[in-house]
């Protein structure tokens, strides 16, 4: 009978730590955040991403912080206006001429606010 609780209070110990570590823990959550996109576009202009990759991160939502949710909305209509997913796939660019010059305008120009921010924090 002894044995019998032993082994009954074990586990009963192990199913209460499991069902707290469950009820603690955290859903995890993805932040795209300005490096990740500076390192998408710049995949993108050496015709290293595949439209894949690009709809994984330009496809989630960011809402963290407006001004990369406002860059990824121009992104989506980037590949609405300028895409073309099936040169990608037989390894050309991902977007037309004019598309990649949009692209390296916006790459440039968050490029410069990360590198503003990272001054002010610095300073």
């Amino acid at each position: 009978m002894q044995l019998y609780l032993l082994v009954f209070a074990i586990c009963l110990l192990i199913s209460l730590a499991t069902v707290a570590a469950l009820m603690l823990s955290r859903t995890p959550r993805y932040r795209t955040q300005a490096e990740d996109l500076i390192q998408l576009f710049d995949e993108v202009l050496d015709n290293r991403a595949s439209e894949a990759r690009w709809h994984t991160v330009i496809g989630y939502p960011i809402r963290h912080d407006a001004y990369l949710e406002n860059l990824r909305r121009r992104c989506q209509h980037l590949m609405e206006v300028h895409g073309r997913p099936w040169q990608a796939a037989q390894g050309g660019s991902l977007f037309s001429r004019s598309g990649r010059e949009e692209l390296a305008a916006l790459r440039d120009h968050l490029a410069a606010r990360l590198a503003l921010r990272q001054g002010e924090y610095q300073a």
